[in-house]
């Protein structure tokens, strides 16, 4: 449990809302909102109000870790992007508490309105619904809390740098080809994402089978958010989904978020990437352009160690978990290790189920994908030396 709330990813063997005492569920708000801020993020803070010089080679680490392209300007943007996120997380508790407080009363309303904005917001997806004498009709899904959960994912899913590039819109009047790629294809995910999901359950009819077109529709947007960055299930009969939709929330869960943001996953950026360049390959061109910029063969080359060690770990995980664990089918194991090494939090009802073994699996995967595929990438590998010797070129065949 303390993985899976550092980790931002809401994965439990225990029901937080049933299984833990007040001081327990604060202790998971403070680990989520830690998980969620990032470690570097937080230390670089506390260094600076302690009045601790940050030294160039921190900066350096700071800008890798948060995916930033300049070192220069991190202290300043990370003081904004600290205010911005706890503004925004306050915003979405009042906007909850307004929606709650007839229902739960002013204090707890309060209360649960704080932990589930910062769950939203961090991306993390644990509840506090499950209690039948504090909520008997379970996870509330009026159009309100719906959309406020939904807009707090997606503002916590894109990414410090793209938050800081739109902070200084107003004073720069430009933003980056980061935060414009960034923002097109996370808002394309999510409209593809819905109408799908929408013909999907419309058509085979199962967890949402009762529920009325505008109903569905609302339900389809939601998850089609949730399921790149936080899995809240918001449905007992969640594990009954029709298996088409369990496939979309699974490539969907595999993209993930943005890089440096409270989501796992390849990321958008990546996808982005291996998009343009079939593109570009398709037309004939030797360079990755986008609007009216190149993007580096380098950042390719990224793309695809990143995509091909994603691929790699989640094949070797689903094949233990189907192994070591009983009458575990293939798409109830990819469900489970896409949600946990893209730190969403979905789950067919397989988690509470899984042995020792397979809940230290779930747990590695979970810190594993917080931690990023290309950190690990680039921890393991030797640093760059120009070789001083060429090689001729040869060509092989491949496709």
């Amino acid at each position: 449990m303390s993985v899976s709330a550092v980790a931002t990813t809401g994965m439990g063997i225990i029901t937080p809302g049933v299984d833990l005492s007040l001081f327990g569920q604060t202790v998971l708000l403070v680990l989520m909102q830690l998980g969620g801020v990032g470690f570097m993020v937080a230390a670089i803070t506390i260094f600076r109000l302690l009045g601790r010089r940050v030294t160039f080679a921190e900066r350096l680490t700071l800008r890798d870790s948060l995916g930033l392209i300049s070192a220069g300007q991190i202290l300043r943007l990370l003081t904004r992007v600290l205010v911005a996120v706890l503004l925004i997380e306050a915003i979405g508790a009042v906007v909850l508490w307004l929606a709650w407080r007839a229902q739960y009363g002013p204090w707890w309303a309060a209360y649960m309105a704080v932990f589930h904005s910062v769950s939203a917001f961090t991306n993390t997806s644990f509840d506090l619904f499950a209690r039948m004498d504090v909520a008997p009709a379970g996870f509330p899904t009026d159009p309100v809390t719906l959309l406020t959960l939904a807009a707090l994912i997606f503002l916590g899913g894109i990414g410090i740098p793209v938050i800081g590039d739109v902070l200084r819109y107003p004073r720069r009047r430009a933003v980056s080809l980061h935060t414009r790629i960034t923002l097109i294809t996370s808002l394309a995910l999510v409209l593809v994402g819905t109408v799908l999901f929408f013909l999907t359950e419309a058509r085979h009819g199962s967890a949402f089978s009762d529920e009325t077109t505008a109903r569905l529709w609302l339900l389809s947007f939601f998850h089609s958010v949730a399921s790149r960055t936080s899995g809240f299930v918001i449905t007992a009969r969640f594990s009954q989904l029709a298996a088409g939709n369990a496939f979309l929330l699974t490539v969907l869960m595999f993209i993930g978020a943005s890089p440096a943001s409270t989501g796992g996953g390849i990321t958008t950026s990546t996808f982005a990437v291996l998009l343009l360049a079939m593109w570009n390959f398709a037309r004939g061109r030797s360079e990755i352009r986008a609007g009216r910029r190149t993007i580096p063969l380098d950042i390719l080359f990224k793309a695809a160690a990143i995509i091909t060690g994603a691929v790699l770990v989640i094949s070797v995980a689903a094949w233990l978990l189907m192994y070591t664990q009983e009458n575990v089918t293939l798409v109830m194991a990819l469900v489970e290790v896409v949600s946990a090494f893209s730190t969403t939090g979905f789950s067919l009802g397989l988690t509470p189920r899984l042995n020792l073994f397979g809940q230290l699996l779930i747990a590695g995967l979970m810190f594993f994908g917080r931690t990023g595929t290309l950190t690990l990438i680039v921890a393991l590998a030797r640093p760059r030396v120009e070789s001083a010797v060429g090689y001729p070129e040869e060509r092989i065949l491949i496709g």
